[in-house]
């Protein structure tokens, strides 16, 4: 009796070693995730960052036809007699972003010489891009390098800028004379922008065989009349940035109620009532 009593204290402290390095390791695994899981956490927060503010739309998304965007009265008062009336038109792999048309005719007024008339009119429209900037942006950047540009024509004698008025949102008028086959050219460019399309057009003239060169009043009239129209088709193009779907219904509400009233204003005056009868005139 005496003896079994040690053995059995040996084989139960023996018992209890397992039992505590289990409890040590459940302890030791639960703290390590708690910390994993912190880090997580803590990174998670850090890498986040705020959103990009989105660019201003573009507010025109397509081109009107050059050819077209001067009226053909126009056409045939600055350029008489131009070889193709419908104009010439430009090489362009997308017409939606970039397009041009050129008209040129010699006016044949016998004894008193010729007069020569060329016109192009040329446009660039710019999309809004989340790393270039709106298209406006972009677009009022290329109308100054084409202002820049036309100040720097090679050769041009004389040339002159200063602002238009009037015509879109921006505008510059450059003059400047120009000798070509042994005669004086009078030019006048006008470039401009209306909110994403910037619109360049050249209009010159040159006496033939005598008669007198173009006045530079002139030419200056008529290249600013004929980019206001050029203007004016970009402002009709469908592809101008129309207003939402939501002010499109209220419109159309507004329409239909206004017709309505329209009716039963009609419904009240109508031929019977002495009111609706108009007075004849003497």
């Amino acid at each position: 009796m005496h003896r079994s009593a040690p053995r059995l204290s040996r084989i139960l402290a023996c018992a209890a070693v397992p039992v505590m390095l289990v409890a040590v390791g459940c302890s030791s695994d639960s703290g390590s995730d708690g910390k994993k899981n912190a880090g997580s956490s803590s990174s998670g927060t850090a890498s986040s960052k705020p959103s990009e503010p989105t660019v201003e739309p573009a507010k025109f998304t397509d081109l009107p036809d050059p050819c077209t965007s001067i009226g053909k009265k126009t056409i045939e008062d600055l350029v008489p007699e131009a070889k193709k009336k419908g104009g010439t038109a430009g090489g362009s792999t997308d017409l939606s972003v970039r397009g041009s048309c050129s008209w040129n005719g010699l006016d044949d007024q016998g004894v008193k010489g010729s007069q020569y008339h060329w016109m192009d009119v040329g446009f660039t429209r710019f999309d809004s891009d989340q790393a270039l900037g709106s298209g406006a942006k972009r677009a009022t950047e290329d109308y100054g390098k084409q202002v820049t540009k036309t100040k720097a024509t090679e050769g041009a004698k004389k040339a002159a800028a200063e602002p238009a008025a009037g015509i879109g949102e921006e505008a510059t008028l450059v003059t400047y004379g120009l000798s070509k086959t042994d005669e004086d050219f009078v030019y006048a460019t006008v470039v401009a922008r209306t909110g994403n399309v910037v619109v360049t057009l050249t209009y010159n003239g040159a006496g033939y065989a005598g008669a007198k060169t173009p006045s530079s009043g002139d030419i200056v009239k008529g290249a600013q009349k004929a980019i206001k129209e050029a203007i004016a088709s970009v402002e009709k193009t469908a592809g101008a940035d129309a207003s939402s779907p939501a002010k499109d219904d209220a419109k159309t509400d507004a329409e239909d109620t206004k017709k309505d009233d329209a009716d039963a204003k009609g419904d009240a005056g109508s031929e019977d009532s002495p009111k609706s009868k108009a007075t004849p005139k003497s």
